[in-house]
This record gives C-alpha cells, sequence and structure tokens, in this order.
C-alpha cells in the first residue's frame, strides 16, 4: 500500500517538474538566504508527512513536493473579509519554513501582496485565467453576498460582483480552497441578520470546495493543503463540513494542554484568579474547545509559539459554522445547546462531565454532543 502511494506520489512530482517554475532561484536557495539549513528543511518535511497522516519515510516525498510547489499555480480572491488570513500568514518578523513555501509557490494572482495595481492588476488576473486553465489552484479568502445579486460587493474596474468573479474563476480551477471561517461559513458577515445575503463559497459553486476555516486558519493548515494537492492530485478527505480530516479530526478539547484539568475538575472560575494562575481548564470561563475541531494546540500561531487557550482566554470555536452566532456568548460555558459539528470521543470525556455535575455546571449540550456520532462515519 505504501509503495504504491510512494509510486504514485513519485510520477506526480516527475509530472510537476516538466511545468515551467516561476523565478530563478530553488527553494533550497530560498531556505539558505533565510538561514533554514537542509536539516531544517527535512525536519520541516517529516513533521508535515505526520501531519497528513503518512509514515516518516515519506518526509523525502514531501520535501520534494515542496520544492516543486512553484510549479503548480495558485489564484488568490478576495471577497468580503478583513484580509487577516492573508496578514497572519504573511505578517512575520521570521519567516517559518510554511511562509517561505507559501511565497514560494507559483501565485499567479493576488490582491493584497502582488505588485500590480488597477488596470494591469487586471490583465494579469485575466491572463492567469486564461494560461492556467483547469491547472490552477484557486484560493478565496472571504465569505460571498449574494442578496440583490451580489452588488454588496464589486470589484474592479467593471464593478464585477463578488458572487460572478468568484463562479468565472471557479469554473477553470482544478480546486478551491476556501481559506479562512468567512469564505468556509461566512464569517462574521453572515452573523445574523446578515443583510448583505453573505455565505461561504461553497454554497454558490457547483464544485468540491476544501474548507480551511479558522479566524484565522494556521499556516500550517494552509501550506499543507496546498502540498497535499501537490502530493495526491486530488483534494484530500473531508468532515462533514468539508474540512480535512488530517487538520480538523479531533477537537481543540481533545488536543488541549488543559486537558488533564478538566478532567482532574479543575476550573478557572473567573479571570484572574489562583485558578487562572495555575493553568486550570477555562471551561467554566467559556471556552468551546469541546465544540470545536481545529488543530490549534498542536500546531499554535505567531511563530508556533502559543495559542488562545495557552494565552489564558477560551477557544471561542471560530473554525465552527456561525460561530458567531451559535458559539457567544464567549466567556460563558454553553448550555443545553444543540450543535451541527458532531464527532467527539465519550469515553474521554466522562470523568469530566461526572466532576460538572458535581460542581453544579450545566454542561448538558457537551454530554449531547459527545453522545452523537459523525453522519459520515
Amino acid at each position: 500500500m505504501n509503495d504504491a502511494l510512494m509510486k504514485q506520489m513519485k510520477e506526480r512530482i516527475e509530472a510537476l517538474k516538466k511545468l515551467p517554475g516561476v523565478g530563478s532561484k530553488s527553494i533550497k536557495d530560498v531556505l539558505e538566504e533565510n538561514g533554514f539549513t537542509r536539516r531544517d528543511f527535512l525536519k520541516w518535511s517529516a513533521a508535515m508527512a505526520a501531519m497528513l497522516g503518512l509514515p516518516a519515510s515519506f518526509a523525502p516525498v514531501v520535501a520534494e513536493a515542496a520544492e516543486v510547489s512553484d510549479r503548480l499555480p495558485v489564484v488568490w480572491l478576495h471577497l468580503a473579509e478583513c484580509t487577516g488570513c492573508s496578514e497572519s500568514l504573511l505578517r512575520t518578523d521570521a519567516p517559518t519554513i510554511d511562509d517561505l513555501i507559501f511565497n514560494y509557490i507559483n501565485l499567479q494572482y493576488h490582491d493584497t501582496i502582488m505588485a500590480a495595481a488597477g488596470w494591469q492588476a487586471e490583465e494579469n488576473y485575466e491572463e492567469a485565467l486564461e494560461k492556467f486553465a483547469g491547472r490552477f489552484i484557486l484560493c478565496v479568502e472571504g465569505g460571498v453576498p449574494t442578496k440583490d445579486g451580489g452588488e454588496y460587493l464589486t470589484i474592479g474596474p467593471e464593478a464585477e460582483t463578488g458572487l460572478a468573479k468568484l463562479k468565472r474563476t471557479a469554473s477553470k480551477a482544478a480546486a478551491i480552497i476556501a481559506v479562512g471561517t468567512c469564505s468556509s461559513f461566512g464569517g462574521i458577515q453572515a452573523a445574523y441578520p446578515n443583510p448583505t445575503g453573505t455565505v461561504g463559497i461553497n454554497k454558490v459553486l457547483n464544485k468540491p470546495v476544501i474548507n480551511v476555516p479558522g479566524c484565522p486558519p494556521s499556516a500550517k493548515n494552509i501550506v499543507g493543503t496546498i502540498v497535499y494537492v501537490i502530493l495526491y492530485g486530488q483534494l484530500p478527505a473531508v468532515d462533514n463540513f468539508n474540512r480535512p480530516k488530517w487538520a480538523y479530526g479531533l477537537r481543540i478539547h481533545d488536543l488541549c494542554e488543559r486537558r488533564g484539568h478538566f478532567d482532574a475538575g479543575e476550573f478557572v472560575e473567573q479571570f484572574g484568579d489562583a485558578g487562572a494562575e495555575n493553568g486550570f481548564c477555562l471551561y467554566k470561563v467559556g471556552c468551546k474547545g469541546p465544540y470545536t475541531f481545529n488543530n490549534c494546540s498542536r500546531e499554535r500561531f505567531n511563530q508556533h509559539t502559543s495559542w488562545p487557550v495557552q494565552a489564558g482566554h477560551g477557544c471561542i470555536g471560530c473554525s465552527e459554522p456561525d460561530f458567531w452566532d451559535s458559539m457567544a456568548p464567549y466567556e460563558e460555558p454553553l448550555a443545553n445547546k444543540k450543535f451541527m459539528s458532531v464527532d467527539a470521543d465519550a469515553t474521554a470525556d466522562k470523568v469530566g462531565i461526572t466532576i460538572l455535575t458535581v460542581a453544579g455546571v450545566a454542561i448538558a449540550a457537551h454530554a449531547a454532543l459527545s453522545a452523537i456520532k459523525n453522519p459520515k462515519e
């Protein structure tokens, strides 16, 4: 099985090597210029292989996939959003290997970071669409307004609606990735009463869309999804919300560094108390980790140094659909609430549930969630 898979990946990489790349530098040159050694790169490849659920023996193949990432054209569209996903990926004082590989990919069009502007930018966009039709990966950041024909978002000198531009671009894409919660599920623009009729892009397209939600998602999940497409030539296995299982297969709660305190019944009762100083579980001050699927605690943010729960505030559930409405209030525990996202480890929660019941904390939603199986499994 592994031999056949490795052969398939190598054949795909060899095919990509025949395509023209961009620039005159290899990823090896780029990494060396930024102080990374070959050893660092191989360590990154091994970690990426593990994250994608591949054996350690696939690390060299993952490294080869990163080396040919400039062969796969990428078109990046911005719709209704704050550009926070791009900002999160690009704003760094010391680029990580993930950042550098993102910079190295064959990025044909990106509103925020491209040097061109105005008519020249539009020409670049049209040229990329024609030149790489059927070959490029489309990454979309932002939800798409649909009310009144999408008139609440227009782009470019022709005032083309975001809805029309998205459909036109997607029709020529080989694969579509929704980057961030806005493009995946609509984001804050879709919060009640949603005056612009904003939705996630999968609601208006008739092609498969991989959702990489988060506000913002980690660089690892974005780059990992692109590397997966390079390796396999197809989209990854997904959960019931079209999120890659290798990144969103477990709850925040399952991977949380404070999970031991939850099981032991040790909770922060209010911000700043002794429990907070001792790093106790944040469930009682509103952590939505039991309802949220993501790998934040493993991959972290800001050069992989920290994430919200480590910093002392509970998860707000930003990678779940409609979290602005369904997860509020953010600093109070939820009770008697049913969620669409279901897939939990009931056994691991039993101890914590019992303790919480004794403590008088309403955790009916947590218990209900843990008892329901994913309908796709």
